[in-house]
């Protein structure tokens, strides 16, 4: 076993810290959970589960300043890198490697490793479902899902592993190698954690760094990516310039028309692109177009992404939860076709809503607010979702796209969408 008697430290008791810990126990090393949090504020079930498995955990202050000798700490992608609990590991010059890289040395199975701003849990979910329908055996995990660690461990007979990776889980690789990457998009974000966006970008732009000329990568046209190793297949609903592109309500290959967009169910060029991305990703694993279009054309989108909740005397309302920056609202406020009454906001990631106000003040959206854009800052999403229903005219829609992150008032994007959907269903028509 390759970690056998080593004494190895986790850091994070989240799903990635779990998954990360309990491999590493079924081979063969001493764990460590380490979480900066208080027991009281972690799950019981977590950490009563990981005991069981003879994993020690240390948490609250004790977990900061813990100073036991370890040959080496997996670092959970949540972990900010500037915490107490990673300086003291860095400070003593503990070799630290990431979640994703721990469960790619433990697997020998193919990855299709997929990463962007925006698009990447909707693309790696189409991956899952048209390559398990047309016979390659698959799981949709990394940063949705199954960590890779817990796949990893499982050791099921998949042919190929479709792995969502965040810039958080890219920025601590080391040997990370998928034979397909997939770069959907870049748009500024996560600038709480990061310093510049010039360094989140190069954190993402980690996932072509191990890749060899015998790999393929599959990238957004209009996008200026640095020379790389692999083969590229490039794809772009915007411009005109790559493999796949757009015309009259079809996607092409070059000039030959693959996809009929009015056969599948997403909308928006954004989920257009998203198609795209698959089919390219498809090509590459050597799978026909013909074999590809059923399965995509059967997807249906997750909820809060564009989710229509609910219409209530002629507004339509929907859920856009999982827009977390600023690149997913311009998508989603670009992708309707009715005037909006927008609701943005949360938690404070860094950059400024600047950058929309030429979006929000477009004359599709200005003939219907009086030239102007006319705001209100509401207390909650309950008052927000009140005011809107009290101003939206027959004919509107009300689009919930935030934005931001959802933890300054909720668990998740999930938890926050899940409101809304409650707080719509609750209105009254009159």
């Amino acid at each position: 076993m390759r970690y056998k008697n080593q004494n190895i430290a986790v850091l994070g008791a989240g799903l990635s810290g779990s998954a990360a810990a309990l491999l590493l126990r079924s081979e063969g090393a001493q764990v460590t959970v380490l979480d900066s949090a208080e027991g009281k504020n972690l799950l019981k079930s977590t950490i009563d589960n990981l005991r069981a498995q003879n994993v020690r955990v240390i948490c609250g202050t004790a977990a900061d300043e813990d100073s036991s000798t370890y040959h080496m700490a997996v670092l959970s992608p949540g972990i900010d890198p500037a915490s107490r609990l990673l300086r003291n590991f860095s400070s003593r010059g503990i070799d630290i490697i990431g979640e994703l890289e721990l469960g790619w040395r433990s697997s020998e199975i193919p990855v299709i490793a997929v990463t962007g701003t925006n698009g990447k849990t909707t693309t790696t979910e189409l991956l899952a479902q048209m390559l398990n329908a047309c016979g390659q055996r698959t799981i949709a995990c990394g940063n949705i899902g199954k960590p890779l660690s817990e796949v990893a461990r499982e050791n099921q007979p998949f042919d190929v592993l479709t792995v969502e990776v965040s810039s958080f889980q890219l920025e601590t690789i080391r040997t990370f190698h998928p034979s397909v990457s997939l770069w959907l998009n870049f748009a500024p974000d996560h600038l709480d954690r990061y310093r510049s966006v010039s360094e989140y970008r190069a954190a993402k732009l980690r996932i072509f760094e191990n890749q060899t000329n015998a790999d393929v990568a599959v990238v957004n046209a209009i996008e200026k990516i640095p020379n790389i190793r692999p083969r590229t297949i490039t794809f772009s609903a915007y411009a005109n310039g790559g493999d796949f592109r757009v015309s009259e309500g079809a996607i092409l290959y070059h000039d030959e028309s693959v996809l009929r967009l009015a056969d599948t169910k997403l909308r928006g060029l954004h989920n257009i692109e998203n198609l795209m991305a698959t089919l390219a990703v498809g090509m590459a694993r050597g799978l026909s177009f013909g074999e590809m279009v059923p399965p995509l054309s059967a997807y249906e989108p997750r909820p809060h992404r564009c989710e229509f909740v609910r219409e209530v005397n002629g507004v339509a309302y929907v859920n856009d939860s999982k827009a977390t920056n600023l690149d997913a609202v311009d998508k989603a406020l670009r992708a309707q076709t009715k005037p909006v009454i927008l609701i943005a906001g949360g938690k404070d990631k860094g950059f400024s809503f600047d950058s929309l106000r030429s979006l929000v003040e477009a004359e599709n959206i200005r003939r219907s607010w009086a030239d102007a854009v006319e705001s209100e800052i509401a207390s909650s999403l309950a008052d927000a979702v009140e005011r809107a229903h009290s101003n939206a005219k027959p004919g509107e829609m009300v689009l919930f796209s935030p934005g931001t992150s959802s933890f300054d008032m909720f668990k998740s994007y999930a938890d926050r969408g899940d409101q809304f959907r409650t707080l719509v269903r609750a209105l009254p028509e009159t």
